[in-house]
């Protein structure tokens, strides 16, 4: 169970860096190593073994779970890899583009170990070892095992090849991150404006629950048929929050997208169809 020390039957655990991920998914007893050096109070709160090298931390281990920042992820690998057990599964739970895992994996492999591809799919906090993960690689079905036999419960493979589970996590992180920026640009100007209490009554009247296959179909319509009409607006909401002096980062991000489909003019039945227009894959009736 999570928290509890890892059984003995499952070898070395180690933990390449130890930031506020290695720290809340971490077991007692496992190693533990971060480039940070004043990391001790945090080695002793997770009651793990703190080490004072990425190699006393990997001597002998049997599964890496590579925690670091998103830009030293391929470092890591590339530092550590030749101090990896054979056959040592290096669980790359980075979020970093597919063609960063799949250098990371280059790196792993090519010194002996087994590169698994892991993507975590919500914050750590407060879900800790339930929290979803995506596994993929040659080595998914061994990666998977391991994250299960060391208490993660919602781990699934995706696909035997590299950057599978990191291109669902990047691209799913433009429609959750983008609209984190969208909201903080929107209230932003709402409150400086004093219109919040109306902006928002009218965009929870708007609401309308679909899934998202639904609603990239139908925004996607709007765009295609509408999109010019509607960059012209959005270079009037430009001017808008520059009056506010709250920021149009997002506004002027949507101007450029919404020219770019309105210039198509037309938007065909289904949301395949729409996609296969956009990028020109086949001509669309």
């Amino acid at each position: 169970m999570p928290g509890e020390p890892i059984p003995a039957a499952m070898g070395k655990v180690a933990y390449i860096g130890f930031g506020e991920a290695g720290q809340t998914l971490s077991y007692p007893g496992a190693r533990a190593f971060d480039v940070k050096p004043d990391k001790a109070i945090d080695y002793a709160a997770a009651g793990v073994i703190g080490c004072a090298s990425a190699g006393e931390a990997l001597d002998g281990a049997d599964i890496v779970l590579s925690l670091v920042t998103a830009d030293q992820a391929l470092a890591a690998a590339r530092d550590d890899a030749s101090l990896l057990a054979p056959g040592a599964l290096w669980l790359d739970m980075n979020s970093v583009a597919p063609d960063t895992k799949r250098d990371a994996a280059a790196e792993i492999h090519g010194a002996g170990g087994r590169y698994v591809d892991v993507a975590i799919m919500a914050p750590v906090h407060p879900a800790r070892h339930t929290v979803p993960l995506l596994v993929a690689g040659p080595h998914a079905e061994a990666g998977a095992e391991a994250l299960a036999a060391i208490g993660f419960t919602d781990v699934r493979i995706v696909s035997n090849k590299i950057g599978a589970a990191s291109s669902i996590k990047m691209i799913r992180s433009v429609m959750i991150k983008g609209l984190e920026a969208l909201s903080a640009e929107c209230a932003l100007a709402a409150y400086a404006a004093g219109v919040e209490d109306e902006v928002i009554a009218s965009l929870d009247a708007g609401w309308n629950e679909q899934g998202w296959g639904d609603r990239f179909d139908y925004n996607l319509d709007r765009m295609l048929v509408h999109g010019t009409r509607r960059a012209a607006e959005m270079e009037e909401v430009v001017k808008t929050l520059t009056s506010l002096g709250t920021g149009t980062a997002m506004a002027r991000a949507t101007i450029e997208r919404q020219r770019q489909l309105g210039a198509v003019a037309r938007a065909p039945t289904g949301l395949g169809a729409k996609i296969d227009l956009i990028l020109g894959r086949k001509a669309a009736a």
